[in-house]
């Protein structure tokens, strides 16, 4: 037993979620659930994590109800699922039913994929892709609609909160990135305006689901179309962004970062989960490379080794950096990751072949 995890084996509390430990599972898109539905086989994966010890687990992306919402996209994304119609929300069901037996909590991650979606693509191939600055505001607030729609189907079929794709160069962050957003308008414009089309999304959605349903919000520096990309260059443009989003109800940000230990700003070594924390006053998930000594996408074409590099997150932790910790490849690879982190034993090897199965 490493005695050195223990604080990560603390319980954590946010409204009405109560988690066992600080460990998650990140949002990682399986493609298995067919015409949107996830079936036995999805319920038993994510089940598997949480009789593993996973305290928490988010979803893969799951589509809002808009014909926009998802498509194929730069990963050439199919069997998306959805979380609108009789049979996704019976499917979701049995999901949350298997987490919540397997003694787990579970929160979908909420997604449109906005220019990143190819056009003409199923299940909507009329339905034009969504840019920020070809956006009427009839969509946009028909876009909100549709995230709110999804959120209280999430609550209905017994999630434990919602979670926001609002980083990677998707629909939210599209609006908050200036790269993607140069409107003119109330939308659009310097960094707070910037932040409106996310902040009526995340008002919206909370005057619904009530005060104690957790809104988690995924931010990121980075974009499938630039990794290099900055959403802020500096910590006061962080600042305004992540304390506009907490004052519109967002509870937990998910800070989505390639490599967790890099520092987010020059003059400190902290990391960018910890200045979204320090900045926006709310807790934070911190994630990138967490298990392996590669990030993400240089895994997929350089050798990766599994290493335990736990001791730098402990450190972390204890500085008051982050309060969850995610793991994407690590629970991919093996569901057990979490009791062999505990227990001291090695860890599984990175395995590409993993991201074709439902293990």
């Amino acid at each position: 037993m490493r005695e050195d995890l223990a604080p990560l084996f603390k319980d954590f509390s946010c409204g009405q979620l109560t988690l066992s430990n600080r460990f998650v599972m990140s949002p990682m898109t399986r493609q298995f659930s067919p015409d949107g539905v996830p079936g036995d086989d999805v319920a038993a994966y994510y089940a598997r994590r949480a009789t593993a010890k996973v305290g928490l687990i988010i979803t893969e992306g799951v589509g809002v109800d808009h014909p926009s919402a998802i498509g194929h996209g730069s990963m050439g994304e199919e069997n998306i699922p959805i979380l609108h119609g009789d049979a996704a929300l019976v499917g979701w069901r049995r999901v949350v039913d298997s987490v919540h037996r397997a003694g787990g909590k579970i929160i979908p991650q909420l997604w449109h994929m906005g220019e990143l979606r190819t056009e003409g693509t199923p299940p909507f191939p009329d339905a034009k892709s969504m840019r920020p600055n070809d956006m009427s505001e009839f969509e946009i607030a028909d876009i909100i609609a549709a995230f709110v729609r999804s959120a209280v189907n999430a609550k209905a079929a017994g999630f434990d909160g919602i979670a926001l794709h609002g980083g990677h160069g998707y629909l939210i962050d599209s609006f908050l990135w200036a790269g993607t957003n140069t409107r003119a308008d109330a939308y659009g414009g310097d960094i707070l305006r910037r932040t409106r089309f996310a902040t009526e999304l995340v008002k919206a959605i909370r005057a619904e689901v009530g005060p104690d349903f957790p809104i988690l919000f995924r931010i990121s520096q980075w974009k499938l179309q630039d990794y290099d990309a900055m959403l802020a260059k500096t910590s006061e443009e962080l600042g305004l962004i992540v304390e506009a989003l907490a004052a519109a109800g967002v509870d937990i940000f998910d800070v989505s970062t390639r490599v967790f230990s890099l520092p987010a700003f020059p003059g400190s070594e902290m990391g960018l989960a910890g200045w979204v924390r320090k900045l926006s006053g709310k807790p934070t998930i911190t994630v990138g490379g967490i298990g392996f000594d590669k990030e993400l996408a240089a895994s997929f074409v350089q050798p990766t080794q599994a290493i335990d590099n736990l001791g730098d997150v402990v450190r972390r932790f204890a500085a008051e950096e982050f309060d969850l910790v995610a793991l994407g490849r690590a629970l991919l690879m093996d569901p057990a990751w979490v009791l062999k982190a505990q227990a001291g034993m090695p860890f599984e090897p990175f395995d590409i072949s993993s991201y074709s199965r439902l293990d």
